[in-house]
């Protein structure tokens, strides 16, 4: 959306000529609805101002089309519903603006997903001579109204497990900045093996690492925060829950013969949260921590040891884990501390690794 008060120039009511016609199909089965619209007429149908609505189609991650009548009556729809927030003073313009982005920026990573993954694995051309081109349109036919209703279903619940940590927050600052445990976990020598490996296997290497990471990462009562290739990024709300995580990725990929070494850096403390990521000296620490840890093990930050040991996770020394009490069992531990070298680390100063291990017996 290009601004241009005018809403007038040479072909602005003339759809592309150069443009694919099943490319034009596609885009109106998607979208249920045909083109109506420059974005100087959809800005007044909404009745919002030509700069607010480029605002909003810029940070949904859409290019600026200048004025070709491209946008449907949806388009107008999604407008009236951000303006309308705004004017109500639900949201504030800025809010607005970081709603429509953060909600673009999920979507497209998801849309691409799809569409790579669909066209790779469901269209094989049903009739010889039938390209992938001709297949695409049935296959998104038959599967758009599955995929809406399974979206919406996700969205809504991952919004009321969401809704559900705000409501148990201590007190409105700990919605934003919270006490939270931030691991990283790394393959070993990835870059190396973008080197040796063909294209599609080094696809399948990154595909299994992060089905693996995501399902471990969940399963255990952990967030998937992000992924990044050979890295992950995840938070828990307490360091037992993330030392678990921890210990388990390592343990299954060292048991997985097609997968690199892993080491995993974690760290506990205040973390900004912003758009689904997080930020914050805590996250930095725990990346610094990834990338000295050894091989097939994980580091934690003196902050997760004295948390795990605060809760009875862990003991503050092994002396203190034989010590029996007559007359009483001793402590059951899950975790175990070694301390580390201190040493300095870029941009965060000295810092005192704890070495992390599951206690004999305990899984």
């Amino acid at each position: 959306m290009t601004v241009d008060d005018t809403g007038s120039g040479a072909g602005a009511d003339a759809a592309d000529p150069g443009e694919d016609p099943l490319a034009l199909r596609l885009e109106q089965l998607i979208l249920g609805a045909e083109r109506r619209y420059t974005p100087f007429q959809a800005a007044r149908s909404a009745g919002v101002s030509m700069e607010l609505a480029s605002r909003f189609w810029r940070a949904m991650g859409f290019a600026d089309i200048g004025q070709a009548k491209a946008l449907t009556e949806a388009d107008v729809l999604a407008l009236r519903r951000l303006a309308g927030l705004v004017e109500a003073g639900l949201l504030s313009e800025a809010m607005a603006v970081q709603v429509a982005r953060s909600t673009g920026q999920t979507t497209a990573r998801l849309a691409e997903w799809q569409m790579d993954s669909f066209l790779e694995g469901l269209t094989e051309p049903p009739e010889p001579g039938m390209t992938r081109t001709e297949v695409t349109y049935p296959i998104v036919e038959l599967l758009l109204p599955e995929l809406e209703e399974f979206l919406v279903y996700v969205w809504r619940r991952q919004l009321a497990a969401s809704a559900g940590r705000v409501v148990q927050s201590a007190d409105d600052e700990e919605m934003v900045d919270r006490r939270l445990a931030v691991g990283f976990a790394d393959l070993v020598g990835f870059t190396r093996l973008t080197r040796r490996m063909e294209e599609e296997e080094l696809g399948e290497l990154v595909e299994a690492f992060e089905t693996t990471a995501a399902d471990l990462v969940a399963a255990r009562g952990g967030r998937l925060i992000k992924t990044l290739g050979d890295e992950v990024l995840y938070a828990a709300d307490d360091a037992g829950t993330a030392a678990d995580i921890a210990l388990r990725l390592v343990e299954t990929l060292s048991n997985d013969e097609t997968m690199p070494e892993l080491r995993v850096g974690m760290a506990f403390g205040t973390v900004t949260t912003r758009m689904g990521d997080v930020f914050g000296t805590t996250v930095n620490l725990a990346s610094r921590l990834t990338s000295i840890a050894p091989r097939d093990a994980v580091l934690v930050d003196s902050a997760f040891a004295e948390e795990l040991i605060r809760t009875g996770e862990a003991p503050a020394s092994e002396a203190e884990a034989a010590a029996e009490k007559e007359g009483e069992e001793p402590p059951t531990y899950r975790f175990a501390l070694q301390p580390m070298w201190q040493r300095p680390v870029r941009g965060l100063g000295v810092v005192e690794p704890w070495l992390l291990a599951r206690r004999d017996g305990q899984s």
